[in-house]
């Protein structure tokens, strides 16, 4: 019967974390090398729309608020 140390259970852990991390550096590299599928090359978001969508975290989303607010900025530095 095999009794496993404390040394054996650290290795089997490492090994792994290792593993999962070489997955998940092979499973990003491989999406990076991926086309864009055919008519999603120009694909064009509409402020309004974005706008409306109520997910904040959204790098768009916070994007066009970041455009809006600069605008309104410009508008009340013109008004001074």
């Amino acid at each position: 019967m095999f009794l496993a140390t404390t040394t054996t259970y650290l290795i089997i852990a490492i090994a792994l974390i290792a593993i999962i991390a070489v997955i998940f550096i092979v499973s990003f590299i491989i999406n990076r090398r991926m086309p864009l599928p055919e008519g999603c090359e120009n694909i064009k978001i509409e402020e309004s729309t974005c706008l409306a969508c109520s997910n904040t975290d959204c790098k768009v989303h916070q994007e066009f608020d970041l455009k809006k607010i600069k605008e309104e900025l410009e508008e009340e530095s013109k008004k001074w």
